[in-house]
């Protein structure tokens, strides 16, 4: 008879426990197509919908000091994107590289790293959660996600935020994740290009990544080069709204 051992990496409990058992997937394909998946998508819809309840408010996550930034805070996930496209814009220390804001918006806009340092920034130390069971405090400097979105300004239809990224963790496949409209307008959503008081270092995202900081550590993506604004998740990538999520983890991964 096979075992299958819980951990916090394959199985995270998240907080609607008073309401209900909400199961949230980490980064290893450990369910599959098993009989869990109904409850595993059923404790993301409970989770979803009490933390909406409960944080109408938008209520800032906690804040550290300094004092308490970790020694070590490990880069999980891709450590620098392959190939020579990438190896290219660290050696220009990114002068090249621009990001791209698309999609459901008013004003499609392309950004170059030295005019996001120049719009309003926000530093904030905050506690990452990684699904593989370490936490770990850093201080992250960026400009909030919803500045940049109202310089955009979004349609109507838009629901979702989408961000590209330039790691391709299996060939023709790169890394993405989604949000929607609740948390990317959060004001701790930001496109961080700082990390410790110097410029975000290459295994941890650079040139820019997201730190939704109500999220474990797999929805705050690295290596962002676009953002685009979507009415639906359906047609992108394996239509789950993430690398991870196309492969069987939960879209809501909230703490």
């Amino acid at each position: 008879m096979s075992r299958i051992i819980i951990t916090r990496r394959g199985l995270l409990v998240a907080g609607a426990a008073s309401i209900g058992s909400t199961l949230l997937t980490g980064c290893d394909p450990l369910f599959g197509e098993s009989s869990m998946r109904p409850l595993l998508d059923f404790g993301q819809w409970m989770s979803l919908h009490a933390h909406r309840v409960l944080l109408t408010a938008q209520p800032l996550v906690r804040e550290y000091t300094l004092a308490d930034i970790s020694p070590a805070f490990p880069p999980n996930g891709t450590e620098m994107p392959d190939g020579d496209d990438y190896f290219d814009l660290v050696s220009s220390q990114f002068a090249k590289w621009r990001l791209k804001i698309d999609g459901l918006v008013l004003r499609e806009i392309s950004l170059s790293l030295d005019e996001i340092k120049k719009l309003p920034a926000r530093t904030q130390v905050t506690q990452h959660s990684c699904d593989e069971g370490w936490s770990a405090i850093g201080q992250w400097t960026g400009v909030p996600l919803a500045y940049l979105l109202k310089m955009a300004g979004l349609a109507s239809g838009a629901r979702y935020i989408v961000f590209h990224c330039l790691d391709e963790l299996e060939q023709g496949s790169f890394y993405y994740e989604s949000i929607d409209l609740f948390d990317a307008f959060h004001p701790q959503t930001i496109l961080a290009y700082g990390m410790n008081g110097e410029a975000l270092p290459v295994q941890h995202g650079a040139p820019l990544r997201l730190r939704v900081e109500r999220q474990i550590g797999y929805k705050n993506a690295k290596y962002v080069t676009r953002i685009e604004a979507v009415d639906a998740l359906d047609h992108l990538g394996g239509g789950k709204g993430g690398f991870w999520e196309d492969r069987g983890y939960q879209w809501y991964a909230g703490l």
